[in-house]
């Protein structure tokens, strides 16, 4: 269950899974969701403050890494993953340090290093890279090993499409570009062959589960992952899929139950071992 922890909550009435939490309102939610049988949550953070820096991210007081202490001795039974990005916490809402209007691969990648490992001192059980810079999960991997954090596993958004279906997740984390798109570091939909590439070098620079995102519009690229690998596989049920059957079960065009679990039953005939969905807390009272 992907979830949104910020310094003030945020009710959405309309896309309940995509409000966010105080720490406080965090620990009842997740109280919730391990009653309910949800094994693991992704933490995703919004801070207070941004900078062109993203020194949010990585600050031992950060929203995530309070939320993280928090959960860990409540809930030693759930899986805590963590978002390892800087979009939300950028003033341009970017996945990377901007120089001269673009994105900077390199040092981009030394600071979600920092961030994975403030994550995993915080008590994450795994660290989800979701920025789509080269050579990250080798950074990551190395830097964690060097902190003494070997047994941080990595979850690499391996093949991350330029969706038109992020749009919900954005206002949730308020991480919408200022300017430009994520184009040039996110992937083209009509590319599969680079998703297999891009899952061969994250497996080669240590990642431990791969993932596709979005899931529902990409299944022919889930089962194309599935047949080339034989690693464990995720996929992101995005907050655009979710939305779509909000708002038609809303209007009475579908029953929402039938069709949220039509859904993720989908992602897993394609091959997903994993499900990450805004569904999981209503997914785990139907099943």
């Amino acid at each position: 269950m992907p979830v949104f922890v910020a310094s003030e909550p945020l009710v959405n009435e309309q896309l309940p899974a995509l409000g966010r939490h105080t720490v406080d309102g965090l620990l009842r939610e997740a109280e919730e969701l391990a009653a309910a049988g949800v094994p693991a949550l992704m933490l995703f953070g919004v801070p207070e403050e941004k900078d062109d820096e993203a020194t949010g991210a990585w600050a031992e007081d950060g929203v995530v890494q309070q939320a993280l202490r928090a959960l860990r001795p409540r809930f030693p039974e759930l899986l805590l993953l963590t978002d390892v990005c800087l979009c939300s916490y950028t003033t341009h809402g970017h996945c990377g340090v901007v120089e001269d209007g673009e994105i900077a691969n390199d040092a981009t990648i030394e600071l979600l290093a920092r961030v994975a490992v403030s994550h995993a001192e915080a008590g994450a059980d795994a660290v989800c890279p979701s920025d789509m810079m080269d050579g990250r999960i080798g950074a990551v991997r190395e830097t964690l090993d060097d902190a003494g954090l070997d047994r941080a596993a990595i979850i690499a958004y391996s093949a991350k499409y330029a969706s038109a279906f992020y749009g919900p997740f954005r206002e949730a984390a308020d991480s919408t570009p200022s300017f430009g798109d994520r184009a040039s570091y996110q992937m083209d939909p009509a590319n599969v062959r680079e998703a297999l590439r891009e899952c061969e070098l994250d497996l080669a620079e240590g990642a431990d589960m791969l993932m596709v995102k979005p899931a529902l519009p990409y299944l022919d690229v889930i089962r194309a992952v599935r047949e080339r690998f034989d690693a464990p596989l995720a996929a992101y049920s995005v907050s655009g899929e979710y939305a779509m059957v909000k708002a038609a079960a809303a209007a009475g065009h579908l029953d929402e139950r039938r069709a949220a679990l039509e859904g993720l039953t989908a992602v897993r005939r394609a091959g997903a071992d994993v499900v990450i969905s805004y569904w999981a807390k209503e997914a785990a009272a139907w099943l």
